[in-house]
């Protein structure tokens, strides 16, 4: 059984439930609209339903949901799916929210592909990968999401700050997809990168989206540690602004395989 990292314990998820979170959320950039044209190439089968699992706002699944047959979104925080459903296509016909723990909530198979972003980090692998197997189509791929900003010249500065203030000191390099290999329970078939797309972000909204991590939740900051981190984040952030304006481009990247479909070694 795969035993996951300290720092990815279960209950430090738990900031994903919290409102300022939600509310911050917003602030992180926006997927490359290439990002969901790869996601349908990799749709294998009919019904073409995608399951998006640890959804949060839905910012794949409302992209996506006008280009399948219909997708069932998955989050634990009420808070995240009641925001969904309030922006563009959180109401549509085909977007199916469902409220829990992917690793026990009931779910609808089969379907064509199971999309998951970084809260796949805070899931039991050991549960919900062999789970992802058994509802995809024969030969479905588990696809991971991602999107990142570049350049970010300014992030050394901030990885010195950082360490201070987040509420998960425990945190640790540590390479997912191999130990999720090296136990079976994944088998990578291919991976890719977006191209860049330019994004505009203003300081204040770019130290904003800070607080939708989970070891920046506002609430468990604490006022006084948040207004200090923004302090410093600003001194830094101002010094390579173009008038209080950062200029990015956004990369989205995806991984996709076979979950639970490598044999143990």
């Amino acid at each position: 059984m795969l035993q996951k990292p300290e720092y990815l314990a279960t209950e430090c998820a738990e900031s994903f439930k919290d409102r300022s979170v939600v509310e911050a959320y917003r602030h992180r950039p926006p997927y490359p609209a290439e990002i969901f044209e790869i996601l349908v190439e990799l749709m294998k089968g009919e019904p073409r339903r995608v399951l998006d699992v640890g959804c949060g706002r839905g910012d794949v699944a409302r992209n996506l949901v006008e280009r399948v047959d219909g997708i069932d979104a998955v989050d634990f925080s009420e808070y995240m799916i009641e925001k969904g459903k309030s922006l563009l296509n959180g109401n549509h016909p085909g977007l199916h929210w469902l409220h829990g723990r992917v690793e026990e909530v009931t779910l609808n198979p089969p379907y064509a592909l199971v999309t998951a972003g970084e809260s796949v980090h805070w899931m039991d692998w050991n549960i919900v990968l062999p789970r992802f197997r058994d509802v995809l189509v024969p030969g479905g791929y588990l696809a991971l999401v991602q999107r990142n900003t570049l350049p970010d010249p300014w992030f050394e500065t901030l990885k010195e700050i950082i360490p201070r203030y987040s509420t998960n000191p425990k945190y640790q390099p540590y390479d997912m997809l191999e130990a999720w290999e090296r136990h079976g329970l994944f088998h990578k078939v291919g991976e890719r990168n977006t191209a860049p797309i330019p994004f505009m972000q203003s300081v204040e909204d770019y130290i904003e989206h800070y607080h939708s991590r989970s070891s920046f939740s506002r609430e468990r900051m604490g006022p006084e540690n948040a207004a200090a981190f923004d302090q410093e984040a600003r001194r830094i952030l101002e010094d390579v602004s173009n008038d209080g304006m950062l200029s990015l481009q956004v990369v989205g990247h995806i991984v996709w395989g076979n979950p639970g479909h490598q044999v143990a070694r």
